[in-house]
């Protein structure tokens, strides 16, 4: 399957659920407690993150996507911090305030990047503490395309019915991370997203991948819902649907360091692409990448843009080659936030010789990605006349894309490179020839933004001109 990054921008997506604080005390442990045998950890580093639903949100708007949170938090100083979160992230919350439980909190210390403890301040929601979010969600369900519901059995998603009749209706699919082992609570939904453990609880042990097919079929028609996406850890993910195969991707983390908040990525990635327009198989490939890189990081990590994009590329084998002006943006974007600099030339590039070889290389050793933009075919004949190009733009493109140094290779119509310069704005402009900063087409473009210029030279009596030159006369 061929996976793009979708634009995310374009998405929208409404998520409730169970807001937790997850806090974070970090410290060095050097010795063990006269006073009882547990370790001393002299604590460094104090760090809040949003927890269940808020997390799920969080992974949603760093993406890009539109995000939106309805849950219920106490009147305390841990809902404050969450506010504050909330807002810093960009997510729009409507909360509502119960005036007798606190803010679910979790409090973890961590010493060497080791989980020593933790300590959990919760009391559970009760119906009176969650009547406004019926109301709430209502409201916001106009505006969004995925309606997630996140839940941790903290007490907002008692009536999960209310909010999947009321999204079913409004032709929203409706994406459930499920708790406990009544299903039936979710009864209509689109998509449950249990992890295997959660799975053989309800249905009971699978003995081997035929079980747990027919189970899961068993399960699709029970609740008449459209499909489940069972997590596997290790194994990967496998996605079940009425009437279609299966669909099974293998596990893609290199290096697992935390399985923390994992789950809310999945279904965060999904629920963004579903909302972007995206099909659901490919939907599911990149929350099955993008859970390979969270669990990767240490507690309730989040996955960027960039960091997907990346990866999606490295699995198809595409951060290379010829691409369109909007596929190099996002690939540029993508290398700015990955500390990168960009290197940019441009030419006709007709007959490939030895002195654009070297070229080139001499141009990628001055930044770490470089951009190779041709003059397309009609291009070239209005600057070198009839009978040039002797090479069209896409043998010239696949030719360049094949070497080394070259990363991306583009074309353009203009006579000149201003217009793609203006787009990408590299950090350096490279020339091949003798030339002056003065004389290199688009330098005041490139220095106006604090770019660079630089002129290199091409191997002596090596031109594409005196070879055509030299095979007209034999």
């Amino acid at each position: 399957m061929k996976l793009t990054v979708p634009r995310f921008d374009k998405a929208q997506v409404l998520v409730v659920g169970d807001l937790m604080l997850d806090r974070y005390w970090h410290g060095n442990t050097s010795r063990i407690s006269p006073e009882a045998p547990v370790p001393v950890v002299n604590v460094a580093q104090c760090e809040d993150r949003m927890g269940g639903a808020g997390n799920v949100a969080l992974n949603i708007a760093t993406l890009g996507a539109g995000a939106s949170l309805v849950a219920v938090v106490g009147r305390d100083e841990a809902a404050t911090a969450l506010r504050a979160r909330l807002d810093s992230a960009g997510i729009h919350a409507d909360l509502q305030v119960s005036a007798t439980k606190p803010t679910i909190t979790k409090l973890r210390v961590i010493s060497r990047h080791q989980q020593l403890l933790r300590l959990d301040f919760e009391e559970s929601f009760a119906a009176a503490d969650c009547d406004q979010l019926p109301a709430k969600v209502a409201s916001l369900l106009a505006n969004v395309g995925v309606l997630v519901l996140s839940d941790y059995a903290k007490g907002a998603l008692q009536q999960p019915q209310a909010f999947i009749r009321a999204a079913r209706d409004a032709g929203i699919p409706v994406l459930v991370d499920p708790k406990g082992t009544d299903y039936q609570r979710y009864r209509g939904a689109t998509l449950l997203t249990p992890n295997l453990a959660e799975f053989e609880s309800v249905v009971g042990p699978c003995e081997n991948e035929q079980a747990l097919e027919d189970k899961g079929a068993a399960l699709l028609e029970q609740l008449d819902i459209d499909a489940l996406l069972i997590t596997r850890s290790e194994q990967g993910m496998t996605l079940l649907r009425k009437g279609v195969r299966e669909l099974h991707l293998p596990a893609r983390a290199r290096e697992v360091f935390d399985v923390t908040g994992a789950g809310d990525t999945v279904i965060s990635v999904l629920a963004a692409a579903l909302a972007a327009g995206e099909n659901l198989p490919e939907a599911v490939a990149m929350a099955n990448i993008a859970a390979g890189i969270v669990v990767g990081k240490l507690g309730t990590a989040t996955v960027s843009m960039p960091e997907l994009r990346r990866a999606i590329q490295q699995e198809q084998g595409s951060e290379r080659g010829v691409v369109n002006e909007e596929q190099l943006a996002a690939d540029v974007a993508d290398a700015r936030a990955h500390g990168e600099r960009i290197v940019f030339t441009n030419g006709c590039f007709d007959i490939l010789h030895a002195g654009h070889v070297g070229y080139l290389e001499q141009a990628r050793k001055l930044g770490d990605r470089l951009i190779v933009a041709i003059n397309s075919d009609a291009s070239v004949t209005r600057l070198k006349g009839e009978g040039r190009p002797i090479n069209p733009a896409d043998r010239r493109m696949t030719v360049l894309a094949g070497l080394e140094a070259v990363d991306w290779v583009v074309s353009f119509d203009d006579d000149t490179p201003e217009r793609l310069l203006e787009l990408i704005r590299p950090d350096i402009l490279v020339k091949g020839g003798d030339y002056s900063r003065e004389q290199v087409v688009g330098w005041q473009i490139v220095e106006g933004y604090g770019g660079q210029i630089a002129a290199l030279d091409f191997l002596d009596d090596c031109s594409t001109t005196a070879i055509v030159s030299k095979i007209q006369k034999k």
